[in-house]
């Protein structure tokens, strides 16, 4: 295990593995010590596992997703790691997926387990080819749901980019998704830039049945989901980021650090927009009313003055995640003690 201050994450990579880069240093921004291990070194050795506090299974496409995405590596992890992953996640232990690491982990069944359960259920969950039968890459934003992934604030944002081929959440039937909600599995939705829920495409990128883009297991302490946060950690990743302020959220429009929204703007460089995209001169806002250098508004409506972004929205996910596992450390630490 870690210190009482700082979290430790491995992250695993394997043959057709490549977001791994990305993903160690998002962990690193967000204040994780963080090593890269090819999963050959953790089947040699898995007590490695006791020295982390947070396993991140990365994107890419690991082994070519021949036969489909994530088998192999699914069943690599099934056959050669199961036990020693559900004791690592039964001590305390966190396990993030993204993307392909998603659909590995759907693989590897470990989202249907309950704690303490030494054998897996049937899996009644998959991920399966997008609805557009095709490739789908772009920019999509992030829900979060109540659910027992308690790290994650319920209504909060995260646009970041998604591109698979086989994303699309699928359920074997109605009474699969009315366990997942009962048992808070749901952990984040695709939605609309405004906070809805996504209802087709291009907002549900793959065609998920209810918009679902991530889902934990009953302890929340396994997650995945199919876009990647990692992308969107510095101001500059976002399309949009020369014209949004420090605290706005957006993927096709700007929301303002006051909570004003605008559909169809653009920010000129003195910061001013209307409705329609149409931008005013410097120190005037919308038709329906005046604004001032520096604030969006789609009412006209003033928002306080824009200020430059220091960070993208995935880096708060990322930072959320690194301090409830080192929660879960002191926790497991403590109760060691008494024990």
């Amino acid at each position: 295990m870690s210190t009482m201050t700082t979290t430790r994450a491995l992250v695993l990579r394997t043959a057709g593995t490549n977001c791994d880069g990305e993903t160690v240093r998002a962990l690193e921004l967000a204040g994780a010590t963080t090593e890269l291990l090819h999963v050959r070194r953790l089947l040699e050795d898995p007590a490695r596992l006791d020295e982390v506090d947070l396993l991140v299974f990365p994107g890419g496409f690991s082994y070519g997703d021949d036969v489909a995405a994530g088998r192999i590596f699914g069943l690599e992890l099934r056959h050669g790691l199961l036990q020693h992953l559900c004791r690592f996640v039964d001590r305390g232990g966190y396990v993030l997926g993204i993307c392909n690491g998603f659909q590995v982990l759907v693989e590897s069944g470990l989202f249907e387990r309950e704690g303490g359960a030494s054998q897996l259920p049937p899996r009644n969950v998959a991920l399966h080819q997008n609805a557009s039968n095709r490739f789908e890459c772009r920019w999509v934003t992030l829900r979060a749901e109540r659910c027992a992934a308690t790290w994650l604030e319920p209504g909060m944002l995260v646009p970041c980019p998604s591109a698979h081929g086989e994303g699309r959440f699928v359920a074997r039937d109605e009474a699969t998704l009315r366990r997942l909600e009962l048992k808070g599995q749901i952990a984040l939705r695709y939605a609309r830039v405004d906070g809805t829920q996504a209802t087709e495409f291009p907002d549900n990128p793959n065609g998920s049945v209810r918009s679902i883009a991530g889902i934990c297991d009953p302890t929340g302490r396994v997650l995945g989901l199919m876009p990647h946060p990692e992308r969107n950690v510095d101001p500059w990743h976002h399309p949009h980021w020369t014209r949004l302020a420090a605290g706005t959220v957006s993927t096709a429009g700007i929301v303002s650090p006051a909570g004003t929204f605008s559909p169809a703007g653009t920010v000129s460089p003195a910061g001013t927009v209307s409705p329609a995209g149409t931008v005013s001169p410097a120190g005037t806002g919308s038709p329906a009313g005046t604004g001032s250098p520096g604030t969006v508004s789609t009412a006209g409506a003033a928002s306080p003055a824009a200020t430059a972004r220091t960070e993208g929205e995935g880096l708060e996910f990322y930072r959320r995640l690194v301090r409830a596992a080192s929660g879960a450390t002191r926790a497991s630490n403590a109760a060691a003690v008494v024990s």
